[in-house]
């Protein structure tokens, strides 16, 4: 009998689990930010627990996993409002190479070594350090790699705006400041808050404004 109940339960926590997963949004294992590996993790030792527990109540044992799947949406979505709350959860890209220089500052500061860039350009068929121009750490873990190619190489995008946010990091890149961005945006009469994206390439700022601009 309690083999019967052992099967039941693990059925009935599947199809509960793809659901809510299904729920939360879908991204790859590889984008997953560390609060959702944490949301992973705490699911998946729930549910086992749940299973070996055949005395608890079935009630109660989906009752914090579901607790945590709309805590985590809620996140979600509190995030998408706001970009200091996303970046404290999610943190932000680190640019590692730069116009072909190592960062080797912000290599320490993410505990990011030379073996880990050396291992990760060979997984994108980079033979040497020399061929990549920018090169950044994402916030999955993953590296995303610009490699020199002429002039290709400056045409790099930079974000300028993100969800009506100056980025100062890449203003002091640039050798701006807001008053330029500002100016910018006054020229093509749009205020800072209706962006959603901005970036700046090949000296030129492009503007992404938000759905509901009415303007």
């Amino acid at each position: 009998m309690d083999y019967v109940i052992v099967l039941e339960r693990t059925f009935l926590f599947y199809i509960l689990i793809t659901i809510l997963y299904r729920f939360m949004g879908k991204r790859e294992v590889g984008q997953l930010g560390i609060v959702d590996l944490i949301v992973s993790i705490l699911i998946a030792e729930l549910a086992a627990m749940s299973i070996d527990n055949r005395d608890e109540s079935i009630f109660l044992s989906i009752l914090p996993i579901v607790s945590l799947v709309l805590i985590q949406v809620g996140m979600a979505y509190y995030s998408l409002k706001n970009a200091k709350v996303r970046d404290a959860f999610d943190g932000v890209p680190s640019i590692i190479i730069k116009n072909g220089i190592i960062n080797f500052k912000e290599m320490v500061k993410q505990r990011y070594n030379i073996d880990d860039l050396l291992t990760q350009l060979r997984e994108q068929h980079i033979r040497s350090i020399e061929e990549v121009d920018y090169a950044v750490l994402e916030t999955s873990g993953n590296l995303s790699v610009f490699k020199k190619n002429g002039e290709l190489s400056s045409e790099y995008p930079m974000p300028i705006i993100l969800d009506g946010e100056i980025q100062e990091e890449t203003l002091q890149e640039l050798e701006k400041d807001e008053k330029w961005v500002l100016k910018m945006l006054r020229n093509q009469k749009i205020n800072l808050e209706d962006v959603f994206y901005a970036f700046y390439r090949k000296k030129e700022l492009f503007i992404i404004r938000n759905e509901n601009d009415s303007k």
